[in-house]
């Protein structure tokens, strides 16, 4: 038995050998032959969209700080709540600072009396001295304590003003008209000018943060020609919300940084979404999606171009089925699949669309169509795993 058992695994690991060294007519070594996907270039409209990972933040971000210490006594205002300029959001204890007002008012009233005093005093002066029953002397000394006592009583009431002044920032209102942040302290919380209560954000109109590559930002600006002009180039931008939505209302880039940064080597670029409903949030996500709409453009895949120092190639088929390694310039917004070439391929010719590490310049071809190469490769997938079996079947019969 064990002498026909081991007759049995030679004759199918035989078979499947001499079953998998032509499949369909086809060996493993056809895989490194010369027959090669080939395209030829027509034109199509590309409607492609590139997408940035983008922060949301209102136009106006103000946090509501104290100007003085003190305990929070009231809060007025709830989180998500609406307010206006000037509205009153927050009180802190303010018994300090009133006593305050009233030891400057006391302050005050006694430099009034004795301003009242030394002007009395003055005038009297004045007449004697008129009289000449006093001398110089008398009068300019009255004179010099009724200047005294003005300056003391202004001196006086400037403390009073300021006193009353830090009273009144006890009471802390909106800075902006906008939407409550976070409410983090409670009544009771001691505060101070480092603490900031919560923030106002102006969310009528939203600025959205997002990076472009320096690379393409460059691609933009010499084609645009300037900065200002890559910037108003931009087409209208679509709004993705977390939740996968689309936002209603299109975009527009309005600015960009001037520095690059040295971490990403991206420009951060701002762009405006009006916010009529006040769905957007500031501190929000999203994505930023930018169309590109082309008319009549070249549309080669991505796979059969190679890049080599941020300039890119193709391998162009000559009438002789020769390759020649073509470098052309493509548009920097692309889909992540496809290229829309601006130069180096004209309508009619042929490139390798498949394939293309195994090409050399100068290589002769024989050109295949791309239904063609996929079927060919199953087939090889296919012989391959055929091969692997019979050689588990011929291992297993010499054991």
């Amino acid at each position: 038995m064990k002498i026909k058992k081991c007759f049995f695994v030679a004759a199918a690991a035989i078979t499947l050998a001499s079953c998998g060294g032509k499949s369909g007519g086809m060996s493993l070594a056809d895989l490194q032959d010369n027959e090669f996907a080939v395209r030829t270039v027509g034109s199509s409209n590309a409607d492609f969209q590139t997408t940035y990972p983008a922060t949301i933040k209102g136009i106006q971000d103000v946090d509501v700080r104290p100007k003085v210490s003190g305990f929070i006594t009231k809060i007025f205002v709830h989180e998500g709540q609406r307010v206006s300029a000037g509205q009153v959001m927050f009180t802190i204890d303010s018994q300090t600072y009133q006593a305050t007002v009233r030891q400057c008012q006391a302050t005050v009233n006694t430099a009034k009396a004795q301003l009242n005093t030394s002007r009395l005093t003055y005038e009297n002066n004045k007449k004697l001295f008129d009289q000449k029953i006093i001398g110089q002397y008398e009068l300019s000394t009255a004179q010099n304590a009724y200047a005294t006592a003005q300056a003391n009583l202004a001196q006086a009431q400037a403390s009073l003003a300021s006193a009353q002044e830090q009273l009144s920032w006890c009471t802390i209102k909106a800075p902006a008209s906008g939407v409550v942040g976070s409410l983090p302290y409670k009544v009771g919380t001691l505060a101070s000018a480092s603490t900031a209560l919560t923030t106002v954000s102006d969310v009528s109109t939203i600025e959205v943060f997002f990076s472009v590559s320096e690379a393409n930002m460059l691609a933009m600006t010499k084609t645009s020609g300037s900065s200002a002009a890559a910037i108003q180039a931009f087409p209208a931008l679509k709004l993705q919300l977390a939740d996968g939505s689309i936002y209603n209302h299109p975009g527009k880039v309005v600015k960009m940084s001037g520095v690059i940064d040295a971490s990403t080597g991206s420009y951060s670029i701002i762009a405006h979404f009006p916010n009529p409903d006040k769905l957007l949030k500031s501190g929000g996500a999203g994505q930023i999606i930018i169309p590109n709409i082309s008319n009549n453009a070249i549309i080669i895949p991505q796979a059969a171009v190679s890049t080599v120092q941020d300039k890119y190639f193709v391998y162009k088929v000559g009438k002789d089925n020769k390759v020649k390694y073509t470098e052309i310039t493509v548009e920097p917004q692309n889909d992540g699949k496809n290229f829309v070439v601006k130069s180096g391929l004209n309508l009619g010719d042929r490139f390798v669309s498949i394939g293309i590490t195994k090409l050399s310049d100068g290589m002769e071809i024989k050109p295949i169509t791309e239904a063609q190469y996929q079927q060919k490769l199953k087939k090889a997938e296919e012989l391959a795993k055929s091969q692997a079996t019979a050689a588990g079947f011929a291992g297993a019969m010499k054991k």
